[in-house]
Formats: structure tokens, C-alpha cells, sequence
């Protein structure tokens, strides 16, 4: 049987809600879509939680789902979209970090070093959570979704310049509560 026939039928019955179906397409795919994301994530932990972020997406927009588009290219699309995603935010992270005036610091495979950075990450989360409701919110799409000033405007009906002045003024914030505490690294 030819499996893109196959994989039709089980979306079809995905759309309408078959847990059973979809169980079968995640037994077919799970492995496959860990493998791909552990060649790029490098971590096992990264990997699995790459697999559940796909699949509940594919459940959360089931009814969305075309029958007659290929499954295993929707499946993997998310996921690569992830792994950008996921990159994204090392990389903001790190230009963060470098931007409070941690720009000796590097990230590497140390325990120390990795515990440090994971403390410090910690403290900026705790950090975040204080800030006023629409800062906290334009930050994290920043930062965390990847997002461009422009996309967060459009996105909020706000202008280029205001996202900006908000992410600016979140990171002042959270640079003048990291000074206050002395964190060195």
C-alpha cells in the first residue's frame, strides 16, 4: 500500500478527533522526527521535547490539517521551524548576555560554566516575570519567539519604534537588576 495514501486516511481521521489514528502516525513518525532533531540539538532531552512540541501541534491544529498535502513534510517543516526557533534563542540569549556586559562569557560544554550560564538564565527569568505586563510580553516575543521589531508591531497594531523602546527599556531593567546583585562570571 502506498504510505502517502496511507498517511491521507489517517489524517483525515486525525481532522475528526481519532486519538487511535493519530497514535499509529505518531508511532510511524516519533522515531524518524527524534532522529532529525538529535542530529541538530545534540541532546537527547532537546530531541524528545522537539518530537511532543510537533505532535501537539499537529493535535492542537488537527482540523487544519489537508489530507491531500504530504504528513511527513508537515511534520518535519514544524520541526525544523523549531530548531530555528531554538537556535534563535541561544542566540539572542548570548547577544544578551554579551549586551549586560557579559561578553567574556562563552557558553561551553563545562559543568561549571554550564551551571553558571543556567544560573544566571534562571536570574534573567525571574527578572522577566517582574516586568510590567506589555514589556514582559514584547520582550519575550523578542527574545524567546525570534521575532523582528516590525513583526511584534504588526502583530500588536504598534509602531517599529515603540516595540523597540520597549524592548530597550525591558533590557535596562533587567541590566540594572543583575548590577544591583553583582552577578560575575
Amino acid at each position: 500500500m502506498d504510505p502517502l495514501i496511507d498517511d491521507r486516511e489517517f489524517v483525515e481521521r486525525i481532522r475528526k478527533g481519532d486519538v487511535e489514528a493519530f497514535d499509529v502516525i505518531y508511532l510511524k513518525y516519533s522515531a524518524s522526527l527524534f532522529k532529525f532533531g538529535f542530529k541538530y540539538l545534540k541532546s537527547v532531552p532537546d530531541a524528545e521535547e522537539l518530537v511532543q512540541k510537533v505532535f501537539l501541534t499537529v493535535w492542537e491544529t488537527r482540523k487544519s490539517l489537508r489530507k491531500e498535502l504530504s504528513f511527513k513534510s508537515y511534520i518535519f517543516t514544524i520541526a525544523y521551524n523549531d530548531i530555528c526557533k531554538f537556535f534563535r534563542r541561544q542566540r539572542y540569549m548570548r547577544t544578551f548576555l554579551a549586551d549586560s556586559g557579559f561578553s567574556h562569557y562563552t557558553v561551553s560544554n563545562r559543568t561549571e560554566e554550564g551551571i553558571g550560564f543556567k544560573s544566571i538564565l534562571d536570574r534573567v527569568k525571574q527578572i522577566i516575570n517582574i516586568l510590567p505586563e506589555k514589556h514582559r510580553f514584547i520582550f519575550l516575543k523578542s527574545r524567546e519567539e525570534g521575532k523582528t521589531s516590525k513583526e511584534i508591531a504588526a502583530e500588536l497594531n504598534l509602531s517599529p519604534g515603540t516595540v523597540d523602546n520597549y524592548i530597550s527599556d525591558s533590557l535596562k531593567v533587567i541590566r540594572r537588576h543583575l548590577a544591583k546583585e553583582d552577578i560575575v562570571l
